[in-house]
This record gives C-alpha cells, sequence and structure tokens, in this order.
C-alpha cells in the first residue's frame, strides 16, 4: 500500500519571494503607487520563467547534481523503455559493469515489461518519467499530474519496486509539482549534463557534447529510444560507448545515482519478487 509522506514541507523559494515581492509592494506604495508594479511584475516573470530552467529549485527542491565529492559521475537514461533500443544498451553497460538509472515511463514499462525485469535483474534502478511523458503535463491541473505520477507507480510496483525519483517531462517543473511529490513520498531528480539531444532526434556528435560539458558529481542524462533514423541506432550506441570510455578517460566513474545524491532511488516493496526475479533470469 502507498505510504504518503505527512511531514510538514518548508516553504519553496517562489513562496518565500512571492512573501518578499508583496512586501515591497507594499513598502513602494507609501513612495509611488507606480513603484509598486516594479517587484510584482519582476516575481511575475520569474514565476513563468523559472520552470523551464531545471536546475532551478523555485517551486520545489531539484537535485540536478551530486554531492559526493568524488571524483565520479551518475548515468541516467530517460523516456524508455524500447524493445529497440534498451536490450542493446542494457547489453553495453553489462559488459562495462556499469549501473545506471533508467527514467522510464508508465505505458512503456507496461508495454515491455522484460525489459523492467531486466533492468532489475542487473542491478540497474528505475525512476518515475510520467506515465504517458506528455510534454504539457505542467500546464494541466494537479489531478492529471497525480495521476501520470500514481499510474507509472502502480505499473512498477507489480516488480516489486518503489520509485522514489521523479523526473518531469524535459526536465519542466510547476507550481503543483512540490505537494504532489510529497503526497507521493517522492523527490524531483534532473541533470546537470546533457547533449541536448531531443530525445535521440540528434545523435551526431552525443559524445562530443557530454564529454565536454560533464565536471564531478554531475547527473548525465541521455535516452534509450532509438534515433529518429532507425539505421542511427548503432551509431548511436557508439556514441554511447565513447561517452562511458570517454568519461572514465578524465578519471572519472561512473557510480550509481543513490551513491551521488546520498538518497535511495528505489525502494524494494516485495523482496520476494525481485529475488524470484533473480532466480528466473
Amino acid at each position: 500500500m502507498q505510504k504518503h509522506n505527512t511531514k510538514r514541507h518548508s516553504l519553496s523559494l517562489a513562496e518565500l519571494t512571492g512573501f518578499a515581492a508583496h512586501s515591497a509592494a507594499l513598502a513602494l506604495v507609501l513612495v509611488d503607487l507606480r513603484l509598486a508594479a516594479i517587484p510584482l511584475a519582476a516575481f511575475l516573470g520569474l514565476c513563468i520563467t523559472a520552470p523551464f530552467f531545471t536546475s532551478f529549485s523555485f517551486y520545489l527542491p531539484i537535485i540536478s547534481r551530486g554531492k559526493s565529492g568524488k571524483q565520479a559521475v551518475a548515468l541516467t537514461f530517460d523516456d524508455g523503455p524500447d524493445p529497440l533500443s534498451t536490450p542493446e544498451l542494457l547489453r553495453l553497460l553489462a559488459r562495462h559493469k556499469i549501473r545506471a538509472t533508467f527514467f522510464v515511463t508508465g505505458q512503456k514499462a507496461a508495454a515491455h515489461p522484460e525489459l523492467i525485469r531486466e533492468m532489475i535483474l542487473q542491478g540497474h534502478t528505475v525512476g518515475n518519467h510520467s506515465y504517458s511523458h506528455d510534454i504539457f503535463i505542467m500546464f494541466k491541473g494537479r489531478q492529471a499530474l497525480w495521476q501520470e505520477i500514481q499510474a507509472t507507480q502502480d505499473v512498477l510496483s507489480s516488480f516489486g519496486i518503489r520509485p522514489l525519483v521523479f523526473r518531469p517531462p524535459v526536465g519542466i517543473t510547476n507550481p503543483l509539482l512540490n505537494r504532489v511529490l510529497h503526497k507521493a513520498g517522492m523527490y524531483n531528480v534532473n541533470f546537470s549534463c546533457r547533449a541536448v539531444d531531443a530525445g535521440n532526434r540528434r545523435v551526431k556528435q552525443l559524445s562530443e557534447k557530454i564529454l565536454k560539458c560533464v565536471r564531478p558529481d554531475d547527473i548525465v542524462v541521455l535516452h534509450d529510444v532509438p534515433p529518429k533514423e532507425v539505421s542511427l541506432l548503432s551509431y548511436w550506441l557508439n556514441e554511447v560507448e565513447l561517452v562511458l570510455a570517454g568519461i572514465q578517460a578524465k578519471g572519472l566513474a561512473i557510480l550509481p545515482l543513490g551513491e551521488i545524491i546520498g538518497r535511495p532511488v528505489m525502494l524494494v516493496e516485495e523482496q520476494t519478487q525481485v529475488d524470484r526475479l533473480k532466480a528466473e533470469g
């Protein structure tokens, strides 16, 4: 049964900033009514633009990089699983003995349960990336957001796991997400290093882009869906391998996400079921 987090949440930066803006406006009213609009307009502009800065903890705490202090990074993959590309990626990670975190959509997880089982068997962790990957979900109401997250949790619970991490589609947040995640007992994890590959629509020079920006304690985001042109699947896989080799050539280890951020990423709710999956594997 889903246990909700009842601990009182602290005020967000948005709430604190809003209080400061209104206080400043009230003070400026005494000087000139027109001046009162300045802090309010600035606050409104911040409210509109903040969700699109994927590492800006404005509406809620956002973990976008680690705090381990180690010469290491975490590797994450979004938007899968996919029967064409995910198996190839899993074999590649197994050869390099690397454990990653897969932020999966509930819809695809339900369609390809064998891939979720294989992720778990290989020791990877699984995160929630919404059910349908609706890029406009953050423009909808709280109920729609809750349903997207909870539907994915329900799918993944059938594998005996409960993700604690949520990554919104495209990393965009909104004012409602904080309370929804608080209710679900989850927290938001975005990223600090990406190739801006548009979900593998742009895989050219993917490795070069990642290796140019990667730093210790980064959370690297890639995607485990096929390139737009399926003929580029081998090219994409080679680019991922170049990323793995290049990171290690920089003297950086690739560690599980939980070790980089110092927090659990996924709970095993039914150990017997997970043990059964391993036995079947």
